[in-house]
């Protein structure tokens, strides 16, 4: 008793000595620990924190090798005592790791929470607010959302605490942006030149130029996906017949009602077609089944005539064989390219956990992690590293420009680089502190000369900020929904009898929430645009 009355008067006077940069007014795990303030990088002492992350399988495990967070220790003292776990199998792990409030680390790196997890684990005590250290300690952050307000919206929660660090990719805007597209349809140019065909420009001349791929490319594949896979999905296709499907089914009209693509008619005509690609051997008929891994092998071997991905290098050796499909006609005329509602802000990167005790160190380090030239080598790689192919060269004017790829996946080089985690990069960036990717180049060019001007949907739906109650219900219609109408829109390309069983289909979904579901979404959208 005594020997705790005199720690913590200890503490109290400690902390009325501001000249001081270090405490010893924490304990963790029975162990004492040392609270630093008035930062300043480098320190003078070795600091250490507790940091949980992951990495995707194909590349380096262990953080403290990657150079760009070796920098980082040099620069700031700050040793990060790291648990890495691979990609898929980090959201598990996370999940465990947070269940034990006595072992919890000081940060959750790269933390992919979403809102809703942000909202449950505040309220459970292990996450804690950052809006104040981002007001006092955090100088590049503050900047980036006092100059873009839309961004601090975003990642202010209902209760109007901010719990956590974003991720900001900036590549255009609005229709223009780069995600507004995810499944680019990519066709092979050079067999189309081959077979001296003309590259398609209605639904119908597609289905003939597939059949001269079938015909006339032995072992070939004419069309190729994955079923209900994102960016690999051929819903885009469905715009000839009306509005088009996109990734998570939502859409926004241009008089701001949210909709659902798989209950409308345009909607069933395209799966009729798709159907008809179906019966006539045109679609892999793995396509319903396969995996990434699969995908990427066939189409590497040369098989396809026509993919969907959001990179075509991703997925084939020869991109320059393949050109973007243009927006096809349908039958009826109709053109159309259906927006994602993709954006490029990731709203729970990074999260500091209750058993943090140095606030300020941590929010410091953080901090530099949105320095313009930081943010750009965290989200995508580095220079100067011996050991794997670098992404930038460093200029004289302390500026980073990227080095060509030479035919290598993006991806796969970027993957051997980057640390991720919350950073911010914005358009404003470009020509100042570094140049664009030329892959995200070509993908805007492709945006904008080839799909912007047919995008007739003038809104996507935004990112928002949903109470718990109100995302725990949108959940659970949302899983049933989704789950069903996906199964459908695989059974009937594979089978058909779409017709036959599309009223029962609609009183179904309706049962499983669907008009409550698109009533939550709509109430966001109504306050987003107030």
């Amino acid at each position: 008793m005594k020997k705790s009355m005199i720690k913590k008067i200890l503490c109290v006077s400690l902390a009325t000595i501001t000249t001081l940069s270090m405490v010893a007014c924490g304990s963790k795990g029975g162990k004492e620990t040392k609270v630093y303030t008035d930062v300043s990088f480098p320190l003078e002492e070795t600091a250490t924190l507790k940091m949980l992350t992951h990495a995707p399988a194909i590349s380096e495990q262990d953080p403290s090798k990657r150079l760009i967070f070796q920098r980082l220790e040099e620069e700031t003292n700050v040793n990060i005592d790291w648990t890495c776990y691979v990609d898929d199998q980090f959201a598990d792990k996370r999940n465990l790791a947070l269940s034990k409030k006595d072992t919890l680390p000081d940060v959750v790196f790269d933390s992919y929470m979403s809102t809703y997890d942000l909202l449950r684990y505040s309220k459970q005590g292990v996450i804690i607010s950052v809006e104040d250290l981002i007001k006092d300690y955090m100088p590049n952050l503050s900047k980036v959302l006092d100059e873009n307000p839309e961004y601090r919206k975003m990642i202010t929660a209902p209760d109007g605490h901010i719990y956590s660090f974003p991720w900001i990719e900036e590549l255009g805007t609005g229709k223009e942006a780069i995600q507004s597209v995810g499944n680019i349809p990519y066709i092979n140019k050079k067999w189309i030149d081959e077979l001296g065909l003309q590259v398609p420009t209605t639904t119908d001349e597609l289905v003939s130029v597939l059949k001269a791929f079938k015909e006339k490319k032995p072992d070939s594949i004419p069309m190729s996906f994955i079923m209900n896979n994102g960016d690999q999905d051929p819903g885009i296709l469905l715009g000839a017949f009306g509005e088009g499907d996109n990734a998570d089914h939502y859409l926004v009209t241009n008089d701001k009602k949210v909709i659902y693509s798989t209950v409308q008619e345009g909607y069933k005509e395209g799966i009729k077609w798709l159907n008809s690609l179906q019966t006539q051997g045109l679609l892999d008929p793995e396509a319903f089944t396969q995996d990434w891994s699969t995908y990427v092998s066939k189409g590497k071997n040369g098989k396809f005539g026509m993919f969907f991905t959001w990179d075509a290098a991703n997925v084939v050796e020869n991109a320059s064989d393949y050109i973007a499909l243009p927006a096809l006609a349908g039958p009826n005329g109709n053109v159309n390219i259906p927006r994602s509602n993709g954006f490029g802000v990731d709203v729970g990167r990074c999260v500091i956990t209750s058993a943090n005790k140095n606030l300020e160190l941590t929010a410091k380090w953080i901090d530099r992690l949105y320095d313009p030239v930081q943010s750009v080598q965290d989200n995508w790689g580095t220079y100067g590293d011996e050991n794997n192919q670098n992404v930038f060269e460093l200029k004289e004017d302390g500026s980073l420009k990227h080095l060509e790829l030479n035919g290598a996946s993006p991806w796969e080089v970027r993957a051997n680089q980057f640390v991720a985690g919350p950073l911010a990069i914005l358009d404003e960036y470009y020509g100042k502190y570094t140049t664009m990717p030329d892959d995200a180049k070509a993908r805007l060019d492709i945006l904008h000369g080839t799909y912007v001007e047919n995008m007739k949907a003038e809104y996507n739906y935004p990112l928002v900020f949903m109470t718990s109650e109100d995302t725990e219900q949108l959940t659970q219609y949302e899983t049933a929904v989704r789950s069903f109408t996906e199964r459908k829109k695989a059974e009937w390309i594979l089978n058909g009898g779409i017709d036959a069983e599309w009223d029962a289909y609609l009183e179904e979904i309706e049962s499983l929430g669907l008009s409550k579901m698109l009533e939550i979404k709509q109430k966001y959208l109504d306050e987003y645009f107030k």
